[in-house]
């Protein structure tokens, strides 16, 4: 079903993560956006001092990751190994970084899970939201958080589901991919392994495995 909405552990491995701990006992991913902040304050002064720097309160950054000087990076905040940070990006708060990611020039994080090998590397903005395992989005395209009544969001797929929410973005799986300059409405659902066309203004659920060719067109993967 190209609508239904997928659980944590039909999206997602949770393995590939630092924050793995975050997941466990819950069904949709949404569902740790309120606990980031408390979660990063509590894992952060755990963490190897010998493998991660401590360089302001709240920030902890692996000795092996690349964060150039002109980026931002906000308290709470855990950037993992291999991470890189490139100039002028702006981590304002609650941001986990994972391994090997990309957070590029000009890209605003913001109460957020990056897995590991996530691409967000031009000009992105991303809050309130989960991207998955090798989830790429494209230059120029962001996660739209709050909706324009500033109401709490819904997620619609094959069926409907309050999430309690007034800020939330969207959710990648592994290996999605959303194309440039798209447009993720507030409570977007991407499944693993799917495909956004570039240009898009996308709202709801997407499954694993389709593409999204247009706001009215979406396929399966054959």
């Amino acid at each position: 079903m190209i609508n239904h909405i997928p659980t944590i552990t039909e999206m997602m491995d949770t393995s590939k993560t630092i924050a793995a701990e975050l997941f466990v006992g819950k069904t949709y991913a949404w569902e740790v956006l309120g606990d980031i902040k408390e979660f990063i304050l509590k894992l952060g002064p755990t963490l190897p001092k010998d493998e991660f720097d401590n360089p302001s309160e709240g920030v902890w950054i692996a000795k092996d990751a690349k964060v150039y000087p002109s980026a931002y990076i906000g308290s709470p905040c855990i950037i993992d190994h291999g991470a890189e940070v490139r100039h002028c990006a702006f981590i304002r708060e609650s941001a986990i970084v994972g391994k090997g990611a990309t957070v590029g020039n000009s890209v605003e994080l913001k109460n957020v899970i990056l897995f590991d090998d996530v691409e967000t590397p031009h000009y992105n903005y991303v809050g309130d939201s989960v991207l998955g395992w090798h989830a790429h989005m494209g230059a120029g395209s962001i996660t739209s958080n709050v909706k324009a009544d500033r109401k709490n969001v819904t997620v619609h797929g094959d069926k409907e589901i309050e999430t309690g929410r007034r800020k939330f973005g969207a959710i990648l799986g592994d290996y999605a991919e959303v194309g440039c300059n798209v447009v993720l409405n507030p409570g977007s659902v991407v499944g693993a392994h799917t495909n956004i066309y570039p240009t898009t203004g996308f709202r709801g659920v997407v499954s694993n495995n389709c593409i999204v060719k247009n706001e009215n067109t979406i396929v399966e993967k054959k």
